[in-house]
């Protein structure tokens, strides 16, 4: 039994859940949300809540249904209040610039960096040093902003690059002499 897939997804006022057939859509205030679901799993609206349940008892319909469950459940809170990821830049003259969809990172090469944002995403840049990633699906926020910080990652030494806020780096000590 899944401790997760057993709980029920509340579905707060003002987010509208459609099931059609194997696709689930979910339309709140910040979007528009569909996950197809996996065949081994079933999806039902029941008294203003998502109820997911196994088609069977085999291994794999048991794991599909806790995910099916949280990606739901995120769908839902993605709609509602949205996501974020935030990304700081360490380095001397390293920076960033958000130009509508365009991003524009600036990280120690002999070129900018420049970066397409896709429309579902919005991307900020409070500070130079700082660019905040939101959306209404977390898989997507989390996908932007680890191709972001593939640009540079953080490197062991000095800990130059782009990292999640709150991201320990370990860090290494120079050769010795």
């Amino acid at each position: 039994m899944s401790r997760i897939g057993k709980q029920p997804v509340p579905v707060p006022p003002g987010v509208e859940v459609a099931i059609e057939g194997e696709t689930v859509r979910v339309k709140g205030r910040l979007g528009e949300l569909r996950q197809v679901l996996p065949r081994e799993v079933e999806a039902r609206l029941e008294a203003g809540r998502i109820v997911v349940r196994p088609r069977d008892d085999g291994k794999r319909a048991r794991a599909m249904w806790g995910l099916t469950r949280s990606l739901l459940a995120n769908m839902v809170t993605g709609v509602t209040q949205g996501f974020s990821r935030e990304l700081e830049i360490s380095g001397v003259g390293y920076r960033a610039q958000a130009e509508g969809k365009l991003l524009s990172l600036q990280l120690g090469y002999s070129h900018d960096v420049k970066y397409a944002v896709p429309p579902d995403i919005e991307v900020t840049t409070p500070q130079p040093t700082r660019i905040l990633v939101r959306g209404a699906d977390k898989q997507r926020v989390g996908q932007v902003a680890a191709e972001i910080r593939a640009f540079r990652k953080p490197e062991p030494y000095k800990g130059k690059g782009i990292r999640y806020v709150g991201e320990t780096i370990l860090r290494k000590e120079g050769k010795k002499k």
